[in-house]
């Protein structure tokens, strides 16, 4: 089983540059989208319903802002767009669904550069989803997160640590977090598999980054140990454009 996870940085923007025609080449059997910033009402026919994918979409109730989508061939067992909390929900940053051996999270952290009230807003979302996944945890389900974190974890998760070591998505405050997470029993499945430096997932449009590789990896697939023997692989699609992102993925047993 392949998932793949792609902050598109507009889904409208995305399929202008071949968004559609990648996801049915690559043909994964789930596929989550970040920061949409469209309702399905906007999208053509073959994205609101693309064949053979079961659609879910949580769009922001701010028009052209954030939204998540999840593209699913298995129909899931339940479906769910937060986590009960009007002041996390209403932003269409969270999907939920829930599968026979796993519940995947499609989510869109909150960036937390704008001010400190949204600093602290990123880190109250933060906290709520650990609590949230946490509580599935003790259930005896298995977790999959994946998305756009908008934080770096170590210095080798960007290309220029000690430039940025004061700016929201490399703060001490949100790299402990993540930490903490991970000594909640869950595992960031790509350093799991690769070790080497400039793996990047994000690069700033204005200074033309990409070109040169000045990235961020800020998009992850996180799962709780007791499911890690069952990834076989994780990846970074850094030759993929289309958005100021690029796609990350992971493999399943079948």
């Amino acid at each position: 089983m392949k998932i793949l996870s792609w902050n598109v940085n507009g889904i409208r923007a995305a399929e202008k540059k071949g968004f559609y025609t990648w996801f049915q080449k690559e043909s994964p059997d789930i596929m989550c989208l970040q920061e949409i910033k469209a309702t399905p009402d906007q999208l053509p026919p073959h994205l609101r319903n693309i064949p053979g994918y079961h659609t879910y979409w949580n769009p922001a109730e701010r028009k052209g802002y954030s939204g998540v989508a999840t593209f699913s061939k298995q129909k899931p067992l339940m479906v769910n767009t937060g986590f009960g909390r009007e002041e996390f929900d209403n932003e269409g940053r969270i999907l939920i669904t829930t599968y026979p051996s796993f519940t995947l999270f499609n989510i869109y952290f909150p960036n937390g550069k704008k001010n400190k009230e949204r600093l602290q807003y990123k880190l109250d979302f933060y906290d709520e989803f650990l609590s949230y996944a946490d509580d599935l945890k003790t259930k005896k389900h298995n977790i999959i997160v994946c998305g756009d974190v908008n934080t770096a974890h170590k210095e080798i998760d960007l290309a220029r640590p000690k430039e940025n070591e004061h700016i929201s998505g490399f703060l001490p405050v949100e790299r402990a977090w993540i930490d903490t997470f991970l000594d909640h029993g869950y595992v960031d499945t790509f350093r799991h598999f690769h070790t080497e430096p400039h793996q990047y997932t994000w690069w700033d449009l204005k200074t033309a980054a990409r070109t040169r590789n000045v990235g961020w990896r800020i998009d992850y697939f996180f799962v709780n140990k007791e499911f890690l023997p069952q990834i076989t692989n994780a990846c970074i699609h850094q030759e993929v454009i289309g958005s100021d992102h690029c796609p990350i993925g992971i493999e399943i047993k079948e």
